[in-house]
């Protein structure tokens, strides 16, 4: 991530209050980046599979969960069953 620049966001106070709990007083910030950009990642991945399923078949479950294993760089098989 390059330079940062502060913004005003609102939050529900529970919410917040459970982050500040988990990351302490220092850690907020950046618990809150590290969301958005999982975040800005999933939306991205959906466009993409929107995109892919536009021009092909829609993609099957076993496909589906072979990417999910890529994803967690897991050692599964897309029946879910350890290699």
């Amino acid at each position: 991530m390059s330079g940062s620049k502060k913004y005003s966001i609102s939050l529900p106070e529970d919410l917040a209050e459970a982050v500040r709990t988990h990351v302490g007083l220092g850690g907020f910030s950046s618990y809150v980046a590290e969301a958005l950009e999982q975040r800005v990642a999933m939306d991205k991945l959906r466009e993409i599979v929107a995109d892919f399923e536009t021009d092909n078949d829609p993609l099957s479950r076993e496909e589906i969960e072979a990417a999910r294993a890529v994803l967690r760089h897991d050692q599964r098989d897309s029946s879910g069953a350890a290699a």
